[in-house]
């Protein structure tokens, strides 16, 4: 009797995680020490261990922690990429998610099969990444930028205390273009994710109040 081995595809999970400064949106990469794609750029990735993971979420902060330190206040899916030709091992499967992180807490230390780490650009990285990563990053930026252009406020990205303006230059980093002052504070009045605190940021101007995410909130 022929026995006829079943071949099962590469599950694995890829990250894109965002973060903004002063130079606008960026996303963490990192340069990949084993082939494939050896000392290739990429999104944090890596395969899914049934007896470590009991989810495909629990896999992604896994791996993301794993490589580079990070643990994850927020994750969220966004899509599923298969086929046989988009990892040179054979035929696999990917599920990309994405994650928002305060710059600030990053400390964003090199661990396994990793070469390197770099914060880019989200929009224009100028890496050829590994497998889809670009058509991911793409997928996991239109995620994103759609949320906001929903009214969902990012406040993940911010650091615990934050401005009116601050928020406001955040959400135009994601959304790549200027927001009207007036129009955007209108739109905050209705939110129930912000919490007024009766502390201010003094600056060359007035004094401005600051403010915190709502317990619980979640992007």
């Amino acid at each position: 009797m022929v026995v006829v081995r079943e071949l099962f595809p590469l599950v694995g999970v890829d990250v894109a995680l965002f973060c903004v400064d002063d130079d606008g949106l960026k996303v963490l990469l990192v340069k990949r020490a084993e082939d494939p794609y050896a000392r290739h750029w990429a999104l944090p990735s890596g395969v899914l261990k049934p007896h470590l993971d009991d989810s495909l979420m629990a896999a992604a902060r896994r791996v993301l922690a794993h490589k580079v330190s990070v643990e994850l206040p927020h994750v969220a899916e966004v899509s599923t990429f298969s086929g046989p030709t988009r990892d040179p091992r054979g035929w696999s499967i990917a599920t990309l998610f994405y994650a928002l992180l305060p710059k600030d807490k990053i400390n964003a230390l090199v661990r396994n099969k990793v070469e390197a780490v770099q914060w880019v650009s989200a929009t224009s990285t100028r890496h050829r990444l590994a497998f889809d990563h670009e058509e991911q990053l793409q997928a996991a930026l239109r995620a994103l930028r759609s949320r906001v252009e929903g009214d969902v406020l990012p406040l993940h990205l911010l650091p615990e205390k934050f401005t009116l303006t601050q928020l406001q230059k955040v959400c135009e980093a994601i959304l790549g273009r200027a927001l009207d002052k007036s129009a955007f504070r209108r739109r905050l009045k209705g939110s129930t994710d912000l919490v007024e605190l009766d502390e201010y940021e003094r600056g060359p101007q007035r004094p401005a109040q600051l403010f915190k995410a709502r317990e619980g909130f979640t992007f």
